[in-house]
């Protein structure tokens, strides 16, 4: 399995596809690459890495306490691995590491794939005050709030055991980086395409969140998937990639 290594920390990532544009799955607080459904990461006609982030999945390092040095480290993955220009697509923390870095390197993203997420995503205080105090009470908390009510109550509890893998140090850290993330005032500097996807029944970052954004984002679309909660790629996967894929097919962006 490959791993590249940023400021010294090797990060590992799949790769699949041989030809179309490059795009960069990046997963929210907690996550890994196994937080995108297998349809996403292999998406026809595009060149996919999914990554895990520094202190999540297999990679090493510590995690982040900002959302800006997590965009660092995207744009060192992007180098490492010999992507110029990509397309940023994010799930939650992983849609504000996208809005950032097409704010501080507008010219290395093709364009932007916004899923579950805002310009501003405050975390509740029993979120981010319970994390070192009692893990599993937030995990149960998450997997209550993270999901759509008609969700599979399995994928529910392999969500949980999932995040139950990382260091709840981690996880603080990635709650504390969204806590702290608002570009509001700077949103309208983002110039790249973009595809904001949000869960009608999404929780953590209600539908008035995507909407916003597609409100402020020059020429962005908005799609609404029915029944879908915040874990809307994984809840309702083929309508995911489907609105992904139609909308890249829209674009002119060069093969990798």
């Amino acid at each position: 399995m490959p791993f590249v290594t940023v400021g010294g920390i090797p990060m590992f990532y799949t790769v699949a596809g041989r030809r179309g544009p490059a795009v960069v799955l990046i997963h929210g607080a907690g996550g890994s690459h196994l937080h995108w459904p297998a349809g996403m990461r292999r998406l026809p006609g595009a060149v996919v890495y999914a990554v895990d982030l520094p202190g999540h999945g297999r990679s090493g390092g510590e995690g982040r306490t900002r959302i800006e040095d997590y965009a660092a480290d995207i744009l060192g993955f992007m180098d490492g691995v010999g992507v110029a220009r990509g397309v940023l697509v994010g799930h939650s923390m992983g849609g504000a590491i996208a809005q950032m870095t097409a704010l501080t390197a507008p010219d290395r993203v093709a364009g932007l794939v916004l899923v579950g997420t805002g310009a501003k995503l405050r975390v509740a205080p029993v979120l981010l005050e319970g994390i070192l105090q009692d893990f599993p009470g937030v995990l149960a908390l998450m997997a209550e709030w993270a999901w759509g009510p008609g969700a599979d109550p399995a994928l529910v509890a392999r969500g949980r055991q999932m995040m139950a893998r990382v260091s709840p140090r981690v996880v603080w850290g990635d709650f504390a980086a969204c806590d702290g993330f608002d570009i509001r005032e700077r949103i309208g500097e983002i110039a790249a395409p973009t595809l904001v996807i949000t869960g009608s029944e999404d929780r953590m970052t209600p539908p008035r969140f995507g909407q916003w954004l597609t409100e402020h984002i020059s020429g962005a679309r908005f799609v609404l998937i029915e029944g879908a909660g915040h874990m809307v790629m994984l809840e309702k996967p083929e309508e995911g990639v489907s609105a992904v894929r139609e909308w890249l097919n829209t674009l002119q962006i060069p093969e990798k």
